[in-house]
């Protein structure tokens, strides 16, 4: 699967493509404190019922489907794959994956765990929309090589794959009928215990903080594309 585009520096996309930040207003922080709030369950039960929520949305064909970066991290602990169905075609999906990031359009999930309580973009961002590989997918303010996922390559309205040294974060969009769209998303993650700090930060995000944030972006993506081809089919 060849990637569209030639490498770039990361660092310097990054701070090509930050948006200003903004003084959140008291109701968006309610909202966002509700937000939280109501995901507190799903934080604490997500060990428990991991066999349930690594396969969420998705179909057991969609389960056991080939998608990029299988082959990165064969030794991952960490394997989850999910699924929503959008109403609205692959190109109405696709740039809303392109302009993620912390300090992008964020990661239309609860943006005051991972955006620093700005508000996820409810628009697509012309400014963000230039994809390259190499380019920085930030999941912090400060991202490094090693923080940072990076995008490795990519299909136009098809599929996308970010990775970082200990994971992979795989996208994939498949036309149903209708003008519907698959979304699928797949994630591999290890935890290096020669890195005993950084594997239990590691197991704190994936084993307990993963699912209930990958639901909500899921259906945060869902949202914001229908809605928004709705207004523009």
């Amino acid at each position: 699967m060849p990637p569209s585009r030639g490498p770039v520096d990361g660092q310097k996309k990054q701070k090509r493509a930050e948006r200003g930040s903004r003084r959140v207003t008291r109701s968006e922080l309610r909202r966002q404190v509700l937000a939280v709030a109501a995901d507190v369950p799903l934080f604490v039960i997500a060990p428990l019922v991991r066999r349930w929520h690594c396969r969420w949305g998705a179909m057991p064909t969609e389960v056991t489907s080939a998608m990029p970066g299988d082959d990165l991290l064969p030794r991952a602990q960490y394997r989850c794959t999910r699924a929503i169905t959008i109403d609205a075609p692959a190109r109405a999906v696709w740039p809303w994956l392109v302009q993620v990031g912390c300090r992008r359009a964020g990661f239309y999930s609860n943006d005051l765990l991972d955006n620093l309580g700005q508000p996820s973009a409810r628009e697509i961002v012309p400014e963000l929309q230039d994809l390259d590989v190499g380019q920085w997918v930030p999941m912090s303010p400060t991202p490094s090589d090693s923080t940072a996922f990076s995008v490795d390559s990519f299909e136009v309205n098809r599929w996308l794959l970010w990775r970082k040294p200990d994971s992979t974060w795989a996208w994939s969009l498949t036309e149903l009928d209708d003008s519907r769209t698959r979304l699928l998303t797949r994630v591999h993650a290890c935890y290096d215990w020669g890195k005993p700090a950084s594997a239990l930060l590691a197991i704190v995000l994936m084993e307990f903080g993963d699912f209930a944030m990958m639901r909500r972006m899921l259906r945060g993506i869902k949202e914001r594309a229908e809605t928004l081809h709705r207004q523009n089919p």
